[in-house]
């Protein structure tokens, strides 16, 4: 499997505090992350891994079947929690989770997430659950389509879009990614349809695999488990995502949150995070030069006070 870990010294830098931690990357993916993770740590660690990616997780049993540290999972990281339980782990000193869909997922027809070749317009990540992209433009109502295509993608065509899909679904059932392609082409100008597409197959993958959710769970989990002095290290992709992260991370540093009018705190709010990124780190020019699709990363990083 071919993909470049992305922003890869920095995340390690961020999250690696003690060499006989305990650890937890969520999107293990094809498990560059991990690797690196794994050579900082000593006999004593132990890391744990989840992806919902079957072709992700397979990959990683064989990778790591060696490595006494590593114990995985095939399933959402916001099931942290239950993995953690299962392996009699307290808390950890360091969780990780990248994003990103991996350059394997792109790039092969099969894995349904392209739109640069035709294939099934599945999106998911773990096949196994949920319906496929195809099956919300079949049945939705045209309004729904437009709402998460405009919400979850940012495309400012996204009621134009759905009128056609819902006109278009009437002659034929959408199956595959060109059945969407052609539609979106016929009248987006050729110069602006990749990125339009892009918008569009972002915000139909979110949808499909419930990102955004999961991700707020995620999150809210990674945070009570974290150990005192521990970091959460998160690499984000686009705004909608990197917004959750940010504004987690800044109301987990508040120790109040009454109206300023308030004469006296009543709130009993109190803060369990600093942050150790106070402006998103983003990739070099020369990492971007040498895998464009880095482009667009951002990494936060904290640590539980």
């Amino acid at each position: 499997m071919i993909h470049e870990p992305v922003l890869l010294k920095e995340s390690i830098e961020y999250l690696v505090i003690n060499k006989s931690g305990f650890y937890f990357d969520g999107t293990i993916g094809f498990g560059g992350h991990s690797e690196k993770i794994l050579d900082q740590l000593n006999e004593n660690a132990l890391l744990l891994g989840s992806d919902k990616d079957k072709e992700a997780y397979n990959y990683c049993r064989t990778k790591f079947e060696n490595d006494f540290r590593v114990k995985l999972f095939h399933g959402s990281y916001k099931y942290l929690d239950i993995f953690s339980k299962i392996e009699f782990i307290d808390g950890f000193d360091g969780i990780f989770a990248d994003l990103g869909v991996s350059s394997y997922q792109l790039d092969d027809k099969d894995a349904g997430f392209t739109f640069r070749q035709d294939s099934v317009l599945d999106l998911r990540m773990n096949k196994d659950e949920g319906e496929p992209a195809y099956f919300y433009l079949n049945t939705l109502e045209e309004k729904e389509i437009a709402d998460l295509i405009f919400n979850l993608g940012e495309e400012r065509s996204s009621r134009k879009i759905a009128r056609r899909i819902v006109e278009k679904r009437k002659e034929k059932e959408f199956k595959t990614s060109n059945d969407l392609k052609e539609v979106i082409a016929e009248f987006v100008p050729s110069h602006k349809l990749s990125k339009t597409l892009s918008r569009v197959f972002q915000a139909l993958r979110i949808y499909v695999n419930n990102e955004l959710e999961d991700l707020e769970i995620f999150l809210d989990k990674a945070v009570k488990l974290l150990k005192p002095g521990g970091r959460i290290v998160i690499l984000t992709y686009h705004s909608l995502e990197d917004r959750i992260v940010k504004d987690k991370f800044k109301y987990e540093t508040l120790d109040c949150i009454c109206p300023p009018e308030s004469p006296i705190c009543t709130c009993d709010k109190e803060s369990t995070l600093k942050l150790v990124t106070r402006k998103p780190v983003t990739p070099s020019a020369e990492e971007i030069q040498r895998n464009r699709r880095s482009r667009s990363a951002k990494l936060r990083a904290a640590e539980k006070l």
